[in-house]
């Protein structure tokens, strides 16, 4: 008997929104115009449906002041803000492309963005922590021609702007937003190259509005929802599965601080009692790890979203058991596909939640495919998986080549990810092609070795990278925060540990001590870093 095949599509009784984003917003504010869509906890700032509405269109219209057109990019190079925010819905009430700057960038690679988008609007943190922002674009001003403006958050360059909307009848506002089509490009995100510059992957309205609103349907967030935001908007899991996740269902948007902070993050939870909190695994530990973890009430808690990495095993059973996060879900995505195509569900087991990545959306088709010959492998067995739907980017920006190389003669995305698809339709991600250890022969997926060593005392965290070796090809090191910095674990206490229970090609021969990993912006673990500066 042959084996069901790894493929499998996404069924659902709610149809997908034909709305462009600023029609979807109208809906939510006369549905629910008195209730708080969005807290700056920051600044103490507060709107309701209404209010962020009003402001939304106010900007909106001092874009159309300042003659934006329809498919100009506007770019934002800034941390959490709410004004971040409002100049999200803004574009996309006036069919502006927002481009998203990472706000870790530097002044070679925003240079890039401003030219390769060619962004002619730029919204701008003026400084936060180290980062000078400022100074950094007038430092490239003169590089980018196209740049004609820059707007400043939180200098008085931002009011004097938006002030530009009062002269603007909102007829025009509404006439402008009558030309667009939910199909028109709306965003372009900067994926985070590990070689070469980014690419741009460009979204549409109907792209992000739908993954962010199924997204929320698979955690049942409904009206009454208060959504604690620590990731970055510059990001799908902020922009996409936060904020449009919010307002498709009259939820709010709590933004806890700029930037990531675990102690900020728990005491906005706490005091705005917050139904759901997001995350990557990292921010998680930090939380749990906080010294008065134990002291903040989190009592208000039912669901939020892990994402980015894969989450351990022992962090996860400690989300659910000590902050109260029964129904939490895990998503997986990219951003070339707005972002989630794999999700788990309210109603799943602790071993679905930890040792899955879910299963497919609505709407939305997946399958595991052998990398050379693109032929769907068997449930069962690993492959790369790809998927195609309404969430696959229109194509990277100015770039068909790239776009070709990613999305196949189907329609399919490659996503460079090594999965397992399971008999009952849920996805094991066991790697990235790239990442699979070669040893002796042997196929070693990291993923595997970490989630094994997350069950030890002394760990803390662990990322599991293939070196160059000279017998074998590659050998296994493992890169370990240890949970007592003045106590670490030797390589032999760790090889100990595995063995009689890993394969003996699979225990790490190499053992690096580190306090922190190097992480992008979104939360990923940039094991290429790893490899350079430890591979040796």
């Amino acid at each position: 008997m042959t084996s069901e095949l790894s493929y499998t599509h996404g069924t659902g009784h709610t149809a997908l929104l034909g709305d462009t984003i600023g029609a979807n917003l109208d809906r939510a504010v006369a549905a629910w115009p008195e209730r708080e869509a969005l807290v700056d906890v920051a600044s103490g700032r507060r709107w309701t449906y209404a209010g962020f509405a009003a402001d939304v269109d106010r900007l909106a219209c001092a874009l159309l002041a300042s003659g934006i057109a329809k498919g100009d990019r506007v770019g934002i190079w800034a941390v959490n803000c709410a004004e971040w925010v409002l100049v999200q819905y803004a574009t996309a009430r006036v069919g502006a492309v927002m481009v998203n700057i990472n706000p870790a960038y530097r002044t070679h690679e925003v240079q890039y963005v401003l030219e390769q988008a060619g962004i002619s609007l730029l919204f701008a943190t003026v400084r936060h922590r180290t980062s000078d922002y400022r100074a950094m674009v007038e430092e490239v001003r003169g590089r980018c021609p196209r740049l004609r403006e820059t707007v400043y958050i939180g200098d008085p360059g931002w009011e004097a702007f938006t002030e530009r909307g009062s002269d603007v009848p909102r007829a025009e506002l509404r006439a402008r937003e009558a030309e667009l089509s939910c199909d028109d490009p709306i965003n372009i995100q900067y994926t985070s190259g590990t070689t070469g510059f980014p690419k741009g992957a460009t979204l549409s309205h109907h792209n992000i509005l739908n993954n962010g609103y199924f997204v929320g349907e698979l955690v049942a967030y409904t009206e009454q929802d208060r959504i604690c935001i620590p990731v970055p908007f510059y990001h799908c899991f902020g922009m996409v599965m936060g904020n449009l996740a919010a307002t498709s269902h009259g939820a709010c948007m709590v933004v806890p601080a700029p930037s990531f902070d675990p102690e900020a993050t728990l005491e906005a939870v706490q005091r705005e009692r917050c139904t759901s909190l997001y995350g990557v695994p990292t921010m998680f530990i930090a939380e749990l790890n906080l010294p008065g973890f134990a002291g903040y009430d989190l009592s208000s808690l039912r669901t939020g979203i892990m994402a980015g990495s894969p989450c351990p095993v022992e962090v996860m059973k400690r989300v659910v058991a000590e902050m109260h996060m029964a129904e939490v879900s895990i998503c997986y995505g990219m951003t070339e596909t707005s972002p989630v195509s794999l999700q788990t569900r309210v109603e799943d087991d602790l071993e679905h939640r930890t040792a899955t990545v879910g299963r497919v959306l609505p709407h939305l088709e997946v399958k595991v495919v052998d990398p050379v010959s693109g032929v769907t492998r068997p449930r069962g067995t690993a492959g790369e998986l790809c998927t195609r739907g309404y969430s696959v980017m229109l194509g990277y920006w100015d770039e068909p080549g790239k776009t070709a190389e990613a999305v196949d003669a189907g329609r399919w995305m490659h996503t460079g990810d090594l999965a397992v698809m399971r008999e009952d339709g849920y996805v094991e991600i066991v790697g990235r092609i790239k990442d699979m250890i070669i040893r002796g022969g042997e196929n070693v997926y990291p993923r595997e070795i970490e989630e094994f060593l997350h069950a030890h005392p002394g760990i803390r965290d662990v990322q599991v990278v293939g070196v160059p070796d000279e017998k074998y090809g590659e050998e296994v090191l493992a890169c370990v925060i240890p949970l007592d910095p003045a106590d670490p674990l030797t390589l032999e206490d760790l090889r100990a540990f595995c063995r009689d229970r890993l394969a003996h090609y699979k225990i790490p021969s190499r053992l690096q001590i580190l306090e922190t990993f190097p992480m992008t912006v979104s939360g990923k673990v940039r094991k290429v870093e790893l490899r350079q500066a430890y591979g040796g």
